[in-house]
């Protein structure tokens, strides 16, 4: 059930991961709905489609920058290491 209707929904994922999807964008249309009168249903669905695709974004850019870090920190953990060490770990 997204947005008081029902669709089925053909997928290779499970169906409770596809409930759970739905689920998710029935909330995030709940939440523009919430904020106040729209005109149509259709543009609370874009609205709220621009709100997860704002959430995937920010998610994305977090996930980048947590790997730059941890990069960062494994190059400075490998300089720590003893010479031939370093040889094996750039090796493999």
């Amino acid at each position: 059930m997204i947005g008081g209707e029902e669709y089925t929904v053909r997928s290779d994922l499970t169906p409770e991961y596809t409930r759970e999807v739905a689920a998710y964008l029935d909330q995030a249309l709940k939440k523009v709905l919430s904020q106040g009168p729209l005109v149509e249903t259709h543009k609370a669905a874009i609205l709220a489609a621009l709100d997860i695709t704002n959430e995937l974004f920010q998610a994305k850019q977090t996930e980048r920058e947590v790997s730059a870090r941890l990069a960062a920190v494994a190059d400075d953990l490998a300089k720590m290491l003893p010479p031939a060490k370093r040889k094996a770990l750039t090796a493999g």
